[in-house]
């Protein structure tokens, strides 16, 4: 009976993070209420998560990246990708895969990606490229080179505290570098090489927000019944009258047409995602054959002090707009700024709609605003200005303090000096101490939903190892493997850990999978640490789709991309994983 609770619950939860039908940090309590109303866990065995070595090394990690991105001691780096490219787009190119990649090895790779959306959006405005060949292969390098450290990902932490627990040892800083760095070596030739190649050519609708007296409207017009527009072709519409006009979307009841990559034809109430001068703006308006939605009415492509300009905002992982209500966020009530629309995953709202919507990450809000409103838009850390180079950084004079602390804490991990989750701890409290991250800042930073959610599926965890269940998944896995080597049966378990994060979350996955991976080595005979690693490389490998990652859900709307687009290089990096975790991991760890 228990372990049909416990399955239950387990199918239960998964529909719920894989659905988002209520917040993960909410389902995770909900976990653990289940487990002690049912008599699954104790009280003390269901919150142990909450307290375990693994939430404090990852909440740690968190503050430790803010502040390594708040002193600008990676943001600088990264804005000098632009002079020392030297105009060369494939020096560009490499240059951002080899830092962003570096940078995710030691510090958790999702700020790193919030960093570098804007500067790979500056490079491709600088060039004029499309920024869908490039931000993709940046998600992709962030997550290779995740799995090269411990300190990498906090999948790998997660799994080392849980590994040590087991009495089976925890993972050093390096350890998981062997295989790591050849697996995101030959993943960075491909990303480099191909990955170009092969993702689609999106225009870049956010450029030229620089002071610039030949400057360019981003701007949202409505096609009327009656206009001459109706029936013509999108790319070709204003090419004889107005040739500076680019057309970047159509938007049709809600969903989002992108012109040159699908055939649409324009239709009477269609929304059009543009780009021109003023003078060609304002000579469309007063032809008539355009107008300009309710929600921009007062909008001004004139010069003068209030000068609006109309940009595009990503929400990022640790915004504190995440799960708001649009009516409630100071930015639609602020008087000066209009939400002029939202995008997510291909869907557009306007403004009757939008009051309601709850932001998620990834979304984008198109809102109008003053120019001299935009630079303090620019300072503020819950939305990302797209074609901005990250936000102001303030603590310049302090980043030599925090990278002495981070190396000193890498250092001391490597060296077994102390424990993983002291040194992390030690370290986010001198980053604070020293005054290279303010208290408030450090808790916003600790992103609590992903915290709560790790301790909730520990719990989960819990329940299906005291109860038998995750032995009996470990049984029914290996029958489908019977007579299969060790080697087949470790490749089983890679594939499994990798389907199954391209749903779940990266974290959600290592701990539900983790018991069911021990319990199989362990019917086998067999040392449970290569199935431990595999669990690492698995969960981590989560390229196919958007949703499997926080980085590659936050490229989906600044790309432009559909979901297909994922799997054109996610498919391949996924099999390099699978098959070269299968080929080495015995060899570096033996059965």
């Amino acid at each position: 009976m228990q372990i049909v609770l416990v399955s239950a619950l387990l199918v239960v939860t998964l529909v719920l993070l894989m659905t988002e039908a209520i917040a993960v940090d909410l389902t995770a309590m909900g976990i653990m209420v289940v487990l002690m109303a049912a008599g699954l866990l104790s009280p003390s065995e269901a919150v142990a998560g909450i307290a375990s070595p693994a939430v404090v090394t990852v909440g740690s990690m968190f503050v430790i990246s803010r502040a390594l991105m708040r002193t600008g001691a990676v943001g600088y780096i990264g804005q000098k990708v632009i002079h020392a490219s030297r105009g060369n787009t494939q020096r560009a190119f490499l240059l951002v895969l080899l830092i962003v990649a570096i940078a995710s090895a030691f510090i958790n790779n999702t700020p790193v990606v919030v960093l570098f959306i804007p500067v790979v959006l500056s490079l491709t405005c600088e060039f004029d490229l499309s920024p869908s060949k490039f931000l993709i292969p940046m998600s992709y390098a962030s997550i290779l080179a995740g799995t090269c450290t411990l300190i990498g990902t906090s999948t790998n932490i997660i799994v080392s505290n849980l590994s040590a627990a087991r009495g089976y040892g925890a993972l050093g800083m390096f350890e998981l570098s062997r295989l790591g760095v050849p697996i995101a070596v030959i993943g960075m030739v491909i990303l480099y090489f191909i990955g170009p190649r092969i993702m689609p050519g999106m225009a870049a609708p956010v450029c030229e927000l620089g002071d610039s007296e030949h400057r360019r409207y981003l701007a949202e017009l409505a096609v009327p019944k009656e206009s001459p527009l109706v029936g013509a072709e999108p790319l070709a519409a204003f090419g004889q009258d107005y040739p500076g006009l680019e057309i970047f979307e159509v938007i049709r009841y809600s969903h989002i047409h992108y012109p040159g990559r699908e055939p649409v034809i324009l239709a009477g109430d269609d929304l059009l995602l543009v780009k021109g001068s003023a003078s060609d703006l304002v000579a469309l308006l007063e032809s008539k054959s355009v107008l300009l939605p309710l929600v921009e009415q007062g909008v001004s492509f004139k010069s003068g002090d209030k000068e609006t300009l109309v940009v595009e905002l990503i929400i990022p992982p640790q915004s504190n707009l995440r799960g708001e209500k649009i009516v409630d966020t100071a930015v639609r009530r602020d008087p000066d700024i209009r939400i002029v629309a939202i995008k997510r995953s291909g869907l557009h709202y306007t403004e009757k709609q939008i009051d309601d919507v709850r932001l998620k990450t990834g979304d984008i809000l198109l809102i109008a605003l003053p120019l001299d409103k935009l630079e303090g838009l620019r300072r503020q850390t819950d939305t990302i200005v797209i074609e901005d180079v990250h936000h102001e950084i303030v603590l310049k004079q302090k980043a030599g303090r925090a990278v002495a602390i981070f190396a000193a804490m890498v250092g001391a991990a490597t060296l077994g000096l102390a424990d993983i989750m002291v040194c992390a701890l030690a370290a986010a409290v001198l980053m604070i101490l020293s005054g290279c991250l303010q208290l408030r800042d450090a808790y916003r930073a600790m992103q609590a939903n992903v915290l709560m959610l790790i301790a909730g599926t520990i719990a989960l965890g819990a329940a299906m190892e005291k109860t038998g269940t995750s032995q009996l998944y470990a049984d029914a896995f290996l029958s489908l493997f019977t007579g299969a080597s060790p080697t087949w049966v470790l490749c089983g378990i890679l594939l499994l850990t990798s389907l199954s994060t391209q749903l779940l979350s990266n974290n959600a996955t290592a701990v539900l999978l983790l018991p069911i991976a021990v319990s199989t080595a362990l019917a086998l005979g067999l040392d449970p640490k290569p199935f431990i690693v595999a669990v690492c490389f698995g969960a981590s490998a989560c390229f196919a789709t958007p949703i499997g990652y926080q980085t590659n859900l936050l490229v989906y709307g600044p790309g432009g991309y559909r979901f297909s687009d994922y799997l054109k290089l996610g498919i391949p990096l996924n099999i390099l994983v699978i098959g070269m975790g299968t080929a080495l991991i015995p060899v570096f760890w033996p059965f």
